[in-house]
């Protein structure tokens, strides 16, 4: 009895532990780390939401069992974000689930929905959970390119050609951890047309669709002319409105799915803490000039952090959404790999990062950074980080490019 279960034995060493021990390590000796590893929102939860839920705490009716599938206040309030975000008609009762956040919402849907052996397209990079819930399940993950363009296009055609088993299920999203790409409208109209040729569910992961920079706004799949046949779009809290640590978001979409997902949470929950699900109707019913803060919030970070790394010599491109910047390694330390570079800065500079081989092989050679401080821990990193390159012959270019990340355009 002493090997390992067979599902453990599918998961690979946890990629973030070696850095998480690192950095646990230096703040036992006393040192000040700057944590921009983890997407953990720094931002208390807007002031309307918290009294809300100690309101309905003090009611002690409420301390009983909820609903599995979400009350039905909640439901309905995630379809009226989606018609007045989206423009898209959703059924409270047959197309939308509450889920304990996202995470919880996709491993649970890919538990129901997978045959051991079946094939899996996830973007590489990805969030782990994309490939990882559905390796737990059983099936086996074959990587496409993590852009939203032709290039993805043209290897799902190639997957659906020379996969065996042909692809069920394939994973989305923008705006997408790590990479910060986002996608168009364009771009979801093809990937429902292939899907629905090819009968290939697709689950879209929307969590940071409140979170963007410029005139270019997230869409949903789900505004897509056939999209609910084949498509199931998760939501969350967490970023929207500073919410990570209460764990509750949504499920939205193709009924089939939704079923699945409701049948197999029935057996393994009793669905979040009622007085979090009132909470979360009053976050989205009401005020919102509290997400629109928070955008402004991430914004002021990337102007001041990016900006500030391609003139200390390390080009990053400007990230149009999300609460990441996707940063090349810099050329010295480029060979040594994503593990190695996160450890050799956090050990000369006091700052964690993410390895982008956390997010998939083909992220090894990026960091992924989070803006997760505010502006003044910022620029004290800023100027530990440029020591740090200058260490090592990294200087300040005359010009810096300072594009925008590459996202989707056909």
């Amino acid at each position: 009895m002493t090997e390992e279960f067979h599902r453990i034995r599918r998961l690979p060493p946890y990629v973030f532990a070696s850095v998480n021990q690192a950095k646990a390590a230096a703040r036992a000796q006393g040192a000040d780390i700057i944590d921009l590893g983890m997407g953990n929102p720094d931002s208390p939860t807007p002031p309307h939401i918290v009294e809300k839920l100690v309101e309905t705490v003090a009611n002690p009716r409420t301390h009983r069992y909820s609903m599995s599938k979400g009350i039905p206040g909640l439901r309905k309030a995630v379809a009226g974000y989606y018609e007045r975000r989206f423009n898209v008609a959703l059924n409270p009762e047959k197309e939308i689930i509450v889920t304990l956040g996202s995470k919880e919402g996709l491993a649970n849907l890919a538990s129901a929905i997978t045959t051991p052996g079946d094939t899996i397209l996830v973007p590489n990079p990805s969030y782990p959970i994309h490939q990882f819930g559905f390796i737990i399940a059983g099936g086996s993950v074959r990587s496409i390119p993590a852009t939203p363009d032709e290039n993805m296009l043209r290897a799902l055609y190639c997957a659906v050609k020379h996969s065996v088993p042909k692809p069920t299920v394939l994973i989305v999203n923008f705006p997408s951890n790590p990479t910060a790409y986002l996608a168009d409208s364009a771009f979801y109209k093809e990937l429902v047309a292939f899907a629905r040729r090819e009968n290939i569910w697709i689950l879209s992961d929307l969590a940071y669709a409140e979170i963007y920079f410029g005139e270019k706004i997230p869409p949903s799949i789900l505004e897509v002319s056939g999209a609910r046949d084949i498509a199931v779009e998760f939501t969350s809290m967490s970023k929207t409105y500073s919410m990570a640590g209460w764990r509750v978001g949504f499920a939205s979409g193709n009924e089939r799915l939704i079923a699945a997902l409701t049948r197999i949470k029935s057996y393994l929950d009793y669905g979040a803490f009622t007085p979090i699900q009132v909470a979360a109707v009053t976050a989205l019913n009401g005020p919102q000039d509290c997400v629109a803060e928070l955008r402004a919030l991430y914004k002021e970070r990337r102007d001041v952090l990016i900006p500030g790394l391609c003139a200390a010599g390390w080009d990053i491109p400007l990230p149009e959404g999300s609460m990441f910047a996707w940063a090349p390694i810099p050329e010295p330390f480029r060979e040594m790999g994503s593990v190695a570079f996160a450890r050799l800065l956090l050990e000369k500079a006091g700052v964690a990062v993410a390895p982008g081989l956390g997010f998939g092989e083909h992220g090894d050679g990026h960091v992924r950074i989070g803006l997760v401080e505010n502006t003044h821990r910022l620029r004290q990193a800023l100027r530990s980080i440029r020591g740090f390159l200058n260490m090592y012959g990294v200087s300040s270019p005359s010009v810096s490019s300072n594009k925008p990340v590459k996202s989707g355009s056909l």
